[in-house]
């Protein structure tokens, strides 16, 4: 009784060993070497933005849209399922950790042989009844099983991220669209003002010429401009239901957006000194690419764990009877407890070779994350670039628009008083047209700019509850950089 004592102690404190020798490397963020400045990016203090960013356009349609897209878009959809599926293969690793009980039971009826060589006894043929709790569980002695829900948990916060990308991603693509749809809206209200001018000038010129006082050629001209300017209306009208498609297939909604000025949206206002550089390690494909490297990682201890011996415990207890109503009583019980041991002696390298795969894996993924922070940055540095030349090329359009007025008002002018050709007119027209169009253009470039820029950042200066909550499945919190980001030359972008 003492000797099966003492072996269930051993048994009981093998069970607490597990986890004590983890195989493998723990993961530590790796250091990127990345220079203090940036090209456009600089260090300095942290300040915050709201991860709704679209809403500083202050436009209540484009809020709208956004909305839309969230509970409709078929990708965003897809990337949830993609969750769910994560988070419920997280929870089947998770489970190994712990023993696996099964309840079983039997009932059958045999005859034995009377005439071979082993002649049943007793009653012939006979019923037998079992009933009998089962439970296994192996100890994780090596730190094969806790790898494996380490490399789980992270593969879960990776489909969090990647939802997160495609979020973004639809974000800043119906933010662009209904952009480009303001400023096809502004040109065709430009266009407008134009061709009534056209018009004006084109009946002008039939009169005059009626009167001997213009030739045909300049009522030719004259129709050519209005004719341009209709050309270009049902080009506009084109492009503009071409971006509601765009609309359509992001919302899943049959919608036509109504008309509106672009120079009604105020630009959002830029990045403050002190965009810090944990925003730009919290953008999704950053956090996304880490997890995969942290689940690459993983990946390696547990197939260096599979080169060592596998242990099991195992026990049974329950009842065994002749007669059904004799199952439960104390006669009639049975049990086991067992350890079994699984130990890979010879497989022609074939475990040697998935730590080898596993370890190849891991540098692949180091490499992407590498490169993800490397595209982070470079983004970023981009967009403000084109922030602020875009900006300084519209207050140039703005000025040439204004000083192509000036012309034609002159010119005009001119004309009636019999100083300048007609020619000279609608030169004056086709300089100011052009003028008018390139202004909205460049108003609609910068914020593009700005919509390149939310996005390059990760959609704003505070993590999403999502992430939080991913980030709390952890055991430990992923900890940031305390690198700050500044902007050079501020007043350039204010």
């Amino acid at each position: 009784m003492n000797q099966a004592i003492s072996k269930l102690g051993i048994i009981l404190a093998l069970t607490v060993l597990p986890g004590c020798t983890t195989l493998g490397l723990d993961y530590f963020r790796p250091s990127i070497p990345l220079p203090e400045i940036f090209g456009d990016v600089a260090l300095s203090s942290i300040k915050e933005i709201p991860t709704q960013w679209w809403t500083l356009y202050q436009d209540p349609t484009l809020n709208m849209l956004v909305e839309k897209a969230y509970k409709s878009n078929t990708d965003i959809k897809t990337a949830v399922a993609r969750v769910e599926e994560a988070d419920a293969q997280m929870r089947e690793v998770g489970s190994y950790l712990f023993p696996i009980v099964d309840l079983g039971g039997n009932g059958q009826r045999n005859r034995v042989t009377e005439a071979g060589a082993f002649p049943a006894f007793g009653q012939n043929p006979r019923d037998s009844f079992d009933l009998s709790l089962r439970s296994s569980i192996e100890l994780d002695f090596w730190g094969k099983l806790s790898r494996a829900k380490e490399s789980a948990r992270a593969n879960y916060l990776s489909t969090v991220y990647a939802k997160e990308t495609v979020e973004l991603t639809i974000e800043s693509l119906v933010v662009s669209s209904y952009l480009q749809i303001r400023s096809i809206d502004s040109q065709i209200k430009h266009t407008a003002k134009n061709l009534t001018v056209a018009e004006d000038a084109l009946a002008l010129a039939k009169r005059r010429e009626k009167g001997g006082i213009m030739s045909m050629l300049d009522v030719h001209q004259s129709a050519l401009v209005r004719d341009d300017l209709l050309i270009q209306t049902q080009e506009f009208k084109r492009q503009r239901r071409l971006a509601e498609h765009v609309l359509i297939i992001l919302t899943l909604e049959d919608l036509t957006v109504a008309e509106d000025d672009l120079m009604h949206l105020p630009l959002p206002p830029m990045p403050p000194v002190g965009l810090p550089s944990a925003l730009l390690e919290r953008r999704p494909d950053i956090m996304q690419a880490e997890q995969d490297l942290i689940a690459a990682n993983a990946n390696i201890g547990s197939a260096k764990a599979a080169l060592y011996p596998s242990i099991s415990l195992t026990g049974n207890y329950g009842g065994e009877s002749l007669e059904l109503g004799d199952l439960l009583k104390k006669a009639s019980r049975v049990w086991s407890l067992g350890l079994s041991l699984d130990l890979p002696i010879f497989n022609a390298g074939r475990l040697d070779a998935k730590v080898d795969q596993a370890t190849a894996k891991q540098k692949q993924a180091l490499q992407a994350y590498i490169s993800a922070v490397a595209k982070a940055f470079r983004e970023v540095n981009d967009a403000l670039v084109n922030l602020r030349q875009y900006k300084a090329i519209e207050t140039v359009a703005a000025s040439k628009k204004a000083t192509t007025q000036s012309m034609l008002d002159i010119t005009q002018n001119r004309y009636k008083a019999g100083y300048s050709a007609y020619l000279d007119v609608l030169d004056a027209k086709r300089s100011h047209i052009q003028a008018s169009q390139a202004f909205v253009q460049n108003r609609q470039n910068t914020l593009n700019a700005s919509v390149d820029l939310f996005k390059a950042l990760g959609g704003g200066w505070q993590p999403k509850k999502a992430v939080k909550d991913a980030e709390s499945a952890l055991n430990k919190p992923l900890k940031m950089s305390d690198t700050l980001l500044s902007l050079e030359d501020e007043k350039s972008i204010d």
